[in-house]
């Protein structure tokens, strides 16, 4: 079997993306005995989540008539793939359409980035439709904020991507681009919330969902392959890991508050000392648990040596990696990337004073699937088409 093309959701809700009580309540609300229910949660999770089921039909290890009430009240539909994408690199980008929440909401488009290496797959997730945060160099941060995706929402892009990589039981990977070989290597090996939004804005559906993508028995995803990435909602990060449990990533990007209030303007809200300190009581932090903190190289904005030791001082104490990001450019942008000679520069000086400093290599660029680039260019095509068809109308 292929890899599948994700069902469009029609109006009876799908039980993707539930969590285990919300599948308890969705049997008790087909009359299921509660003295069954645990065994059924069970059954249902392994379905859905461990093997991908798009039927009931193949749920043969439950009763007939349980299927056929499941049938009749849910569905086992995955959001639409409005666009799907391959970077010359082997990155892929799809445009996902989630189904109205409400009356009020027309359906909320979101864009979710997989990028695969030889030994690893590492899906990229969003966490909000837009962002509000408007970070100026980034081309998400340009989308103004719609609203918070729910936690079924978030576990649904690792069923939809799973679905589109053949990584399910009995599905095939495509072969039009790298991904993860070996025997037992899944296409999806690690969880980054580097997509739309700021996860700690929605921690609660966050935690909802990290349950379920971490759930040894379904999708089983270790925490530690789960990295949330926040620009710094200070009060948010001490509980995300003790609720959580997961990596952390701290989008920094400058290390004097002037500078930050710029490019990060929620610093104005909670600054550098104060985000530095939430970050060395983060539960759980050790060398083997160490908090990656994001850097983006803008030519002559904070890329020089004297910036360098001042991240070095910075971090004294707490321990760290620095992901150094080639700025990838957007149309529009005001900032250009870091020459390479003054990257390295930088990353020797992080490195000889004892942490690890990798340059991210841009991935997706030619896609706009690369860090900081994640924005819909649907809703601009669709501005264009109106356009054009008013002109021809008039």
């Amino acid at each position: 079997m292929n890899a599948a093309s994700p069902i469009v959701a029609p109006s009876a809700p799908t039980l993707v993306g539930m969590t285990r009580a919300e599948l308890g309540d969705a049997l008790r609300a087909i009359d299921t005995p509660e003295r069954e229910i645990r065994m059924r949660v069970s059954q249902l999770w392994g379905w859905i989540y461990f093997h991908g089921a798009r039927d009931f039909d193949k749920m043969l290890n439950i009763a007939k008539v349980v299927r056929g009430k499941l049938a009749d009240r849910y569905t086992l539909a995955r959001p639409e793939v409005t666009s799907a994408q391959v970077s010359s690199d082997g990155t892929r980008k799809w445009l996902i359409k989630m189904p109205p929440v409400d009356a009020r909401d027309r359906g909320a488009e979101i864009e979710c980035v997989y990028i695969p290496e030889n030994s690893r797959g590492t899906l990229c997730v969003s966490s909000q439709v837009g962002c509000t945060l408007t970070c100026t160099f980034c081309h998400t941060g340009t989308q103004k904020l719609v609203r918070n995706l729910t936690s079924r929402e978030i576990v649904q892009q690792l069923v939809v991507a799973r679905d589109m990589i053949g990584d399910f039981p009995g599905l095939t990977r495509p072969t039009d681009g790298l991904l993860p070989s070996g025997e037992g290597v899944r296409a999806v090996s690690n969880i980054v919330f580097m997509g739309m939004g700021e996860p700690l804005f929605n921690v609660d559906n966050v935690a909802a969902a990290i349950d379920v993508l971490s759930d040894g028995d379904g999708l089983s995803l270790s925490k530690r392959r789960i990295t949330v990435s926040t620009s710094g909602v200070v009060p948010e990060i001490p509980p995300l890991g003790e609720r959580a449990g997961t990596m952390l990533a701290i989008s920094l990007h400058a290390v004097r508050d002037d500078l930050r209030d710029t490019l990060v303007p929620l610093n104005k809200k909670y600054p550098i000392k104060e985000l530095m300190n939430a970050c060395r009581d983060y539960p759980g932090l050790s060398n083997a648990r160490r908090i990656t903190f994001e850097y983006v190289m803008l030519k002559g904005v904070n890329d020089s040596p004297a910036e360098a030791r001042e991240l070095v001082r910075l971090l004294k104490g707490v321990p760290a990696k620095i992901n150094l990001i080639p700025f990838n450019p957007w149309p529009g942008t005001k900032y250009e990337c870091s020459d390479w000679g003054t990257i390295e520069t930088f990353s020797d000086i992080v490195f000889n004073a004892g942490y690890a400093s990798p340059v991210r290599t841009p991935r997706g660029r030619d896609i706009l699937a690369a860090c900081g680039q994640l924005k819909s260019e649907t809703e601009k095509t669709r501005a264009r088409a109106r356009m054009m068809a008013e002109e021809d109308g008039g």
